[in-house]
């Protein structure tokens, strides 16, 4: 009797250890099943929206061999974007997309700078930093200039350039108009605020390069990006060359940021246009091709007064 006891009650003891393996094989399974289910568990990519649109962006033509390389590239990588780039001057880049006519207002200036222009509408981009100098005729016959002569040739108090040991030809002044950002930025840093005078008088830094590659004597001032040939020929000031590196260390004096200015914040087509400009590929390649510099380069950095400090 009590073998049967202990046979039954080991029968029981047997069955119900079966019946809790079973239990614990089929849990440890489960959670297997769903720890496999999470790792293998691959998250959903989001989809890149697809751009479409107009802008319309003027102001600045230093700015514009960039900002017009700039949007044909970003055009391919979104054909459904149009985008036209004009120039015709800072000033009335700023005035534009200050009343609202164009989306993207260039400037070589702060608009704080330019008298008339409600600034704190504004919102300002700063793109890339652009270098000046003077540029004259290679039959000028110099290369290097002294601050203080510089001045005098475009008050007027030097006409001829063999006062400065170059050829015997008369000087030919070519300025941009007063709405120029490159005007306001040479006269600024270049000619220390004073005030050219009279003499060819021209829209477009295109135009400018031209009319000094084609007349004896001629000099006025562009930006790095149109020194792309021997056409014309780039001044050192005081002996400092008019090399990027040289501005980015602060040593040449006549340089100023690439603004890029929307009227409050820029919509969506805007800031995405922004944003490929700031890309590394843009900033280190596309930018530096067209003769710009990069801001995170620059070792110094300038306010709307002028006021430079080392970073």
């Amino acid at each position: 009797m009590k073998s049967l006891k202990k046979l039954s009650l080991l029968t029981i003891l047997a069955a119900l250890m079966v019946i809790m393996a079973a239990c614990g094989g089929s849990n440890s399974t489960s959670k297997a099943e769903e720890s496999a289910d999470k790792t293998n568990t691959t998250p959903k990519t989001e989809e890149k929206k697809e751009l479409s649109g107009s802008l319309i962006i003027s102001g600045s033509s230093a700015m514009q061999p960039l900002v017009a390389a700039a949007a044909e590239e970003f055009m391919k990588e979104n054909p459904k974007v149009d985008i036209q780039v004009n120039a015709g001057g800072s000033g009335t880049g700023l005035s534009q997309v200050a009343e609202g006519s164009v989306q993207i207002g260039n400037s070589d200036v702060f608009a704080e700078e330019k008298e008339g222009i409600p600034a704190d509408q504004l919102k300002d981009h700063k793109v890339a930093v652009v270098g000046m100098t003077a540029a004259v005729n290679p039959k000028v016959g110099i290369t290097d200039i002294k601050k203080e002569d510089l001045i005098k040739v475009f008050t007027g108090k030097i006409t001829n350039w063999k006062e400065l040991g170059g050829a015997d030809q008369k000087i030919v002044l070519v300025n941009r108009p007063d709405s120029s950002g490159t005007r306001a930025i040479f006269n600024k840093f270049a000619l220390d605020g004073a005030t050219p005078a009279e003499g060819v008088t021209e829209d477009s830094s295109n135009t400018v390069k031209k009319i000094i590659s084609e007349t004896d004597g001629a000099i006025g001032y562009l930006a790095f990006s149109y020194f792309t040939d021997d056409t014309v020929t780039p001044l050192a000031i005081d002996g400092v060359e008019a090399t990027a590196e040289k501005v980015q260390s602060g040593e040449f004096p006549v340089w100023a940021y690439q603004h890029s200015y929307t009227k409050g914040e820029p919509n969506e087509l805007a800031q995405a246009f922004f944003d490929f400009i700031m890309s590394d590929d843009v900033q280190n390649n596309l930018l530096t091709e067209q003769g710009y510099l990069p801001v995170t380069k620059m070792k110094v950095e300038r306010d709307a007064e002028g006021n430079q400090k080392n970073l």
